[in-house]
C-alpha cells in the first residue's frame, strides 16, 4: 500500500488537564502517513483522483484550533476518526506531539495507527 504523508503541521488549540493550560493556546504537531493506492492519480495526473493532503491538512486545522480537550490521547482519536470517515483512507498512522510538555524533552505525545 502507497503511503501519502503530512509532515510537521503545526496547529495551535487549547489542551491540557492543568488550570493554566485551560487559559492558554499551546502548538501541537502532527505527522500523518495514510495508506491509499497512488496508481489512478498516477495514471490520470488528475488532483481529482489524489488523496487531498491539503484537504486533509485543512480539515484537520479546522476541528483542532476549534476543540478544547484535556487530553493529547482523545484529540489523536477524534482526527483519526476524521480522517477515516471523511477521506479515501485505507488505514492512518497519526502522531501528535506536544512540544514542551516534560522539561527536558523536545516534546511528548502519542502515535496510534487506526484502519478502516
Amino acid at each position: 500500500m502507497d503511503r501519502v504523508f503530512i509532515e510537521n503541521l503545526e496547529i495551535d488549540t487549547l489542551i491540557g488537564i492543568y488550570d493554566w493550560e485551560r487559559k492558554i493556546r499551546q502548538p501541537l504537531v502532527f505527522d500523518l502517513e495514510m495508506g491509499f493506492d497512488n496508481r489512478v492519480p498516477a495514471g490520470s495526473d488528475d488532483i481529482a483522483d489524489t488523496l487531498d493532503y491539503k484537504a486533509v491538512s485543512k480539515r484537520l486545522i479546522a476541528f483542532v484550533s476549534e476543540s478544547s480537550f484535556g487530553l493529547v490521547e482523545t484529540l489523536a482519536e477524534r482526527c483519526a476518526q476524521i480522517v477515516l470517515d471523511e477521506f479515501p483512507v485505507a488505514w492512518l498512522r497519526l502522531k501528535l506531539s506536544k512540544p514542551g510538555a516534560v522539561r527536558g524533552a523536545r516534546a511528548v505525545g502519542v502515535v496510534i495507527e487506526r484502519n478502516r
